[in-house]
């Protein structure tokens, strides 16, 4: 499966669990764009979202994300996402 430069950058940097903040430090694009590429991702199954857990004081998969509330999760690549990332 082929990703785009934008689509590489943002696997790159959620090897471990990031929140969405972190990733617009690390990518250079505006907010709206680093938005639909996580979206597009978690679709392809190459990111999936994580939200805290006050009780297990870790993060937890999240198996629905609210699209318009991005910076609510944080983000984990998956093992479709390693090897997508690694073939370019």
């Amino acid at each position: 499966m082929e990703i785009s430069q934008l689509e590489w950058d943002v696997l790159n940097s959620v090897y471990f669990v990031e929140t969405f903040d972190k990733i617009l430090e690390e990518v250079d694009a505006p907010t709206p764009v680093v938005a639909d590429v996580i979206k597009t991702l978690i679709h392809k199954k190459m990111i999936v979202s994580m939200q805290w857990d006050e009780q297990k004081q870790d993060y937890i998969r999240s198996f629905m994300y609210d699209s318009d509330n991005m910076q609510s999760y944080a983000y984990l690549i998956t093992k479709e996402g390693l090897l997508a990332h690694n073939t370019l």
